[in-house]
C-alpha cells in the first residue's frame, strides 16, 4: 500500500476507541428501551454504525457481507414473529406476553417479551442499515449480493 493510500492514523485510533463505546451504548439503549426513550430501532442503528465505521477506512475489515446482512435482517424479522406467535400456542393472542411459558407470573413475562421483541427489531434494523450502506456504496461492476 502506498503512503498516499493509507488512512489517517488518527481515524484508525479514533474508530478503534469509538466502536466499543458505541456498542456498549447500543446495548444500554436496548435494555432500557422499555422504561426510557429508545429501544430496538435506536439500538439497531447504533450497532449498524459500529459495523459501518470500519468500512469507511480503506484498511477496514468487513464484519458482514451484503448477503449476510440480508440474511440477518430476515432472521431478526423471523425472531420478532416467533416471539409474537409463542403466546398463541399457549392460548393467548398475538403479542400477549402474559401467557408465555417463561415465568409463572404474567407480570414478569411482560418485560421479557418486550425485551425479546426489541432484540428482534435491533437485529433487523442493524442488518438493514448495513445493507443500505453497502447498496449505496456499491460500484457498477460489483453487482453481486
Amino acid at each position: 500500500m502506498k503512503q498516499n493510500e493509507k488512512d489517517s492514523i488518527l481515524l484508525e485510533v479514533g474508530f478503534r476507541l469509538l466502536i466499543p463505546l458505541i456498542v456498549v451504548y447500543a446495548f444500554y439503549v436496548l435494555l432500557h428501551g422499555e422504561y426510557s426513550p429508545g429501544g430496538g430501532f435506536q439500538a439497531g442503528v447504533l450497532l449498524g454504525v459500529a459495523v459501518i465505521l470500519p468500512r469507511l477506512l480503506k484498511s477496514g475489515k468487513r464484519l458482514l457481507t451484503g448477503f449476510q446482512a440480508i440474511m440477518l435482517a430476515g432472521c431478526g424479522t423471523f425472531f420478532y414473529l416467533l416471539i409474537g406467535l409463542i403466546p398463541m400456542f399457549f392460548g393467548g393472542k398475538f403479542l400477549q406476553y402474559g401467557v408465555m411459558p417463561f415465568f409463572a407470573d404474567p407480570v414478569e413475562n411482560h418485560p421479557l417479551g418486550i425485551l425479546l421483541i426489541e432484540v428482534g427489531v435491533t437485529i433487523c434494523v442493524m442488518a438493514t442499515v448495513v445493507s443500505i450502506f453497502d447498496s449505496l456504496g456499491k460500484k457498477k461492476e460489483d453487482d453481486t449480493i
